[in-house]
């Protein structure tokens, strides 16, 4: 069965996480993904982090699997001719370099694109034009001016950031949809285009949800936030869903650190829940039998909630729960995901080879498409694909030993 990108072809010029995230995913979808990276070094996520002396740490293998690399001196004339030649021949280009760094390189779109016309050149900046437009951006301060870290966390706390790796992955993410979406565009004007996402925005997308309570503060307090005063800005609310439907993580046994589970009261909830927890009085109570009545004291209902909850473990909890058709969600460690058997068997977890690190755990493709399966291969070795690639550009034996030689591969 074919892929569902068979036949695209991607020169990946970029680095640490937000690009290969968003390169791995065109590969996994079946695109030929050729990394390009300075020789003797590579991508800098290769030594960083590392677990094993002189091994590609897990940061590079698990960001870069299913690609081909290749190593390139840009600076040399050589380096310039072979790229210009890897450039026409390529359907998309993606980089994540800071703002002007390939203009510099000598290779502003005007010239890719007389290179190349149906080049779909994509970037991922920090920030779109403008004021912040030559700042450096890394995970955490997207997540600071995206608006993620001031509604992250409880009231009487600092601003934190999330694990969830939302500027970096979460970016990459979003590019892939703008590459596939001017890749669409160009089977009806045989055109290419200049793709851009900032890390800034894809943050703020995905944090519209607070800028939807920002401005309904302006017609009061938020019902349903905990919080007891609210000034002119969305506040920190802890673990509330802040949406329509309140939720909330309680306390299970035997009482460890992630022995939490997150439970939703839909209206429909109330009354089995409240029998489930031993509390059947409350199903019918005027006083708790409607969402609006519970709003004012969400705090004492999941207090009610913890009570029983502390008396099961969450895996108990989430069973219980789930029979009674109630929206829970036990808090998983990264041990337990790992771990996971029905994680391990939907590919969500899968353990890959690598010839010099051995067999590791990595991420599956969370895209399933019934007629595109993903295979998770490992990541390529520095300069693996040299050879091969450049002779599919037409490089005989001896231009490759003598650009070895030269120190342009």
């Amino acid at each position: 069965m074919g892929k569902a990108l068979e036949g695209v072809r991607v020169l990946d010029m970029t680095h640490v996480q937000s690009g290969p995230s968003s390169t791995q995913l065109l590969a996994w979808l079946g695109a030929d993904v050729i990394k390009l990276e300075t020789p003797g070094r590579g991508d800098i996520t290769r030594g960083q982090l590392r677990d094993l002396p002189g091994v590609d740490s897990l940061y590079f293998t698990m960001l870069n699997a299913n690609k081909r690399s290749i190593t390139l001196n840009m600076k040399s004339d050589e380096g310039k001719e072979v790229f210009e030649k890897l450039v026409s021949g390529v359907d998309i280009l993606v980089e994540n370099f800071g703002p002007g760094v390939v203009d510099r390189f000598g290779y502003p779109w005007d010239k890719l694109s007389a290179l190349n016309p149906r080049l779909i050149y994509a970037s991922i900046k920090g920030f779109g034009p403008g004021r912040y437009a030559d700042f450096k951006a890394y995970e955490v301060i997207a997540q600071a001016m995206g608006g993620a870290m001031s509604t992250t966390g409880f009231e009487d706390g600092p601003p934190t950031a999330t694990g969830a790796q939302i500027g970096d992955s979460g970016t990459g993410i979003h590019l892939v949809a703008a590459i596939l979406a001017a890749l669409f565009q160009r089977t009806s004007t045989g055109r290419g285009q200049r793709v851009q996402v900032a890390m800034q925005d894809a943050v703020l997308n995905l944090c519209r949800v607070k800028l939807r309570d920002q401005q309904r503060l302006t017609h009061g307090p938020l019902g349903e936030y905990p919080n007891d005063q609210f000034g002119d800005e969305v506040p920190r609310s802890g673990n509330a869903s802040g949406g329509g439907q309140p939720g909330w993580a309680v306390k299970c046994a035997p009482g460890g650190r992630n022995d939490y589970i997150y439970v939703i009261v839909q209206p429909p909830g109330w009354a089995p829940l409240a029998r489930l927890i031993g509390k059947d009085e409350l199903a019918e109570d005027p006083a708790w039998a409607t969402p609006e009545v519970r709003l004012s004291k969400l705090d004492k209902m999941f207090a009610l909630v913890e009570e029983w909850t502390e008396k099961h473990t969450k895996w108990e909890v989430m069973e219980k729960l789930n029979a009674c058709n109630i929206p829970c969600g036990p808090i998983l460690s990264t041990k337990e995901l790992i771990e996971d058997e029905t994680l391990e068997q939907l590919g969500s977890v899968v353990e890959v080879a690598h010839p010099e690190r051995g067999s590791f755990k990595t991420v599956g493709c969370p895209l399933k498409l019934s007629d595109s399966p993903v295979e998770i291969e490992r990541s390529p070795l520095l300069g693996e694909h040299n050879d091969e690639v450049l002779a599919e550009l037409g490089y005989s034996e001896a231009e490759l030993d003598k650009f070895r030689a030269a120190g342009v591969i």
